[in-house]
């Protein structure tokens, strides 16, 4: 992987910004809002589409090269002033070189109008980092997609269907990286039916590019200095280009649910929250089920937890899980009481041995200083205000969670019914709709139903094969003294040490793979004050923990609950009978492709598996959930989210599977 740099800008007596590495500016020096307006918004016909929109309808417009967002705000902006209050606008761009966040601030602030948009864009430009990178706005009517990277590499990622496409980026002769035929052929593969596009150059290499690619296009009269622009409609791949290669049906998406919109989540950890969370922004009605008095009571229930990035420098599908889902909460996070509910402290990863040291290094080679960084032993000790013997990595942007007020602050909408003391034991398919039962009471009924509550779901016949397994882990809390004060960021080694919350650290945690007690032991107290003494033998002495006997230490335990890759199983559920005759003929040869349909089961999906790591990998699975029940653009990779998709393992035992020795 490449670690992802800001753009290098200059600025004009105006206080307009112009790039260095394209050596050109990012809108015209007469009027960038007309020429945006004109050039993009206009020529797509977005007010008159937006004001065509039904309750519960959307547009996804999808841009090359998102600059100062100046693009997506007159979007935003026209959407607000024509579209229905149930309407959503999806807006998905790509961007090589984002601006830091103080140079976004001084280039939107050029444009008084859009300031209510950019406020709100501005708060949420959080951890903008390589890859796809969400943002929830205006109460999740409006959702922005960041590809960041090179198009070429996160274009052919992307899963979505663009309604109308703004092909922006630097001038063909500045930057003819954005202007070529493999580009736009991704612009025809992600293009819906009907589906527009806009362009402000002319040159004529371009326009029979596009065209080639399956667009019509026509020049059309300028604005400003430009005499002719670019404007037209895709009609579909060209007959005599190979198409892209069909998803495998396995991992197609399911047809839409018909009728009401009302699903049922059963689990009232982080997973169900946000899952219920990101259907009630799209217009579900969402029951809530949990079987214990109040929410957050298993997992979910620590009082703090470590927003820490476990990362690959290779790129794997669970480091890009991570990056994207890290950058996704620590925006969500902007919406809860700081000091109370999270703290944006750092972390501080110790490289407490050589294997550790090699991996961290290789780490800060491949991403960019503001997600990492290496410090020495004496910079780390600045940086945690206690005493250590290493130094390591600190991740600036990490710190620690409350993982109930996340639960909480995700169910405060009033599409959102919670049903505590609601056990779902046994699930029934009847009459178009899912019901739960508890013996002979029923508790809810939905045409949807999400299966988040962790291991537990193996008890539900149709997700009992799925190879989730539960890892008990025991936290311990220690009173902060006067002398604990100075820790100033979470520390990290094979446990974690956090500052304190309302007079409390959180030490842990414990892994047990084998105890299914949830009373937590004095021997595993006395295992997470070993690991505090591996940490820091100064914390230590500071909490006077060192002269505590474990039998009287306070803590919690809970189950992780992980699946054997470590990813999460996110996604709709196939039945796993019909599953294995349909595509058996995997069995002889892995290369086959049936055409045959997945046998989905009507309506059910998971959110499952995120082990320890699910402050981070949880609430964008929940936007990823959403976007396979509405066939919305997806939020991360497809190769990703079919890493985390429920078939993955079906699929392996039938690839597996070997022929009888003859």
């Amino acid at each position: 992987m490449n670690p992802v740099s800001h753009a290098q800008l200059d600025w004009d007596d105006q206080g307009r910004p112009h790039s260095r590495v394209f050596d050109d500016v990012y809108f015209s020096d007469q009027s960038g809002l007309e020429e945006t307006r004109y050039v993009f918004l206009e020529q797509n016909r977005l007010q008159e589409r937006f004001a065509a929109l039904p309750a519960g309808g959307r547009l996804v417009i999808g841009e090359t090269g998102f600059g100062t967002g100046l693009n997506f705000l007159c979007a935003w902006q026209l959407f607000e002033q024509h579209a229905v209050a149930g309407a959503r606008l999806h807006f998905v761009s790509v961007e090589k070189y984002p601006l830091s966040p103080a140079d976004l601030q001084r280039a939107l602030a050029l444009w008084p109008e859009l300031q209510p948009f950019a406020e709100q864009l501005l708060k949420q430009y959080i951890a903008i980092h390589q890859g796809f990178q969400r943002l929830v706005l205006d109460n999740g009517r409006v959702t922005l997609t960041l590809l960041i990277g090179d198009a070429l590499e996160q274009l052919p990622q992307l899963d979505a269907q663009i309604d109308a496409w703004f092909l922006d980026g630097f001038a063909p002769a500045k930057n003819p990286d954005m202007w070529t035929a493999e580009l736009f052929a991704e612009l025809a593969r992600l293009a819906a039916p009907g589906s527009t596009i806009s362009t402000f150059t002319s040159t004529g290499w371009v326009r029979r590019l596009i065209n080639a690619a399956g667009f019509k296009m026509k020049r059309t009269p300028g604005i400003g200095h430009k005499w002719e622009i670019l404007r037209g409609e895709f009609l579909g791949w060209p007959t005599e280009t190979p198409a892209p290669p069909a998803t495998k049906p396995w991992f197609a998406r399911p047809l839409t649910t018909k009728g009401e919109r009302h699903a049922m989540v059963i689990g009232g950890g982080l997973a169900g929250c946000a899952t219920a969370a990101s259907l009630a922004a799209r217009g579900w009605r969402v029951s809530l089920l949990e079987r214990h008095a109040a929410l957050a009571q298993e997992a979910s229930g620590n009082p703090q937890g470590v927003l820490y990035l476990k990362l690959s420098a290779h790129g794997t599908a669970l480091s890009q899980l991570i990056l994207s889902g890290f950058g996704h909460t620590r925006r969500l996070l902007e919406h809860l009481h700081r000091g109370v509910d999270w703290d944006d402290c750092g972390v501080l990863q110790l490289a407490f041995n050589a294997k550790e040291a090699e991996r961290q290094a290789q780490l800060a080679e491949a991403f960019a200083p503001e997600l990492l960084h290496l410090l020495d032993r004496d910079q780390a000790q600045l940086q945690a205000g206690i005493q250590l013997e290493q130094g390591g990595l600190f991740f600036p942007e990490g710190g620690w969670v409350h993982p109930p007020a996340l639960c909480q602050w995700h169910v405060a909408h009033p599409l959102i019914e919670v049903l505590t003391h609601h056990n779902a034991v046994e699930l029934q398919w009847g009459d178009q709709q899912w019901q739960a039962r508890d013996g002979d009471t029923l508790l809810a009924s939905a045409s949807v139903v999400v299966l988040a509550g962790a291991a537990d779901i193996k008890h539900f016949p149709d997700s009992a094969e799925l190879p989730l397994k539960r890892i008990r882990g025991q936290i311990t809390r220690l009173t902060q003294t006067q002398a604990s004060e100075a820790l100033a960021t979470v520390v990290c080694a094979e446990g974690y040490v956090a500052p304190a919350r309302l007079g409390e650290h959180t030490l842990g945690a414990s892994f047990d793979f084998k105890s299914d007690d949830l009373t937590p032991t004095a021997a595993e107290h006395a295992g997470n004050l070993e690991m505090l003494r591996e940490i820091s033998e100064d914390l230590l002495h500071r909490l006077g923990a060192d002269r505590l006997a474990p039998e009287q230490l306070k803590g919690r335990a809970a189950f992780r609950c992980t699946s054997p890759d470590y990813l999460p199983i996110v996604g709709p559920l196939a039945d796993l009978a019909t599953f294995n005759q349909a595509y058996a003929v995997l069995g002889k040869d892995a290369r086959q492709v049936p055409q045959t349909p997945c046998p989905w089961l009507p309506g059910l999906y998971i959110n499952s598996g995120h082990g320890s790591r699910g402050l981070i990998t949880a609430p964008l699975c929940g936007e990823l959930l959403a976007a396979w029940l509405d066939n919305e653009p997806l939020p991360l990779p497809r190769s990703v989210a079919e890493a985390c998709h429920p078939n993955r393992f079906a699929l392996r035992t039938l690839i597996r599977a070997k022929a009888p020795a003859r």
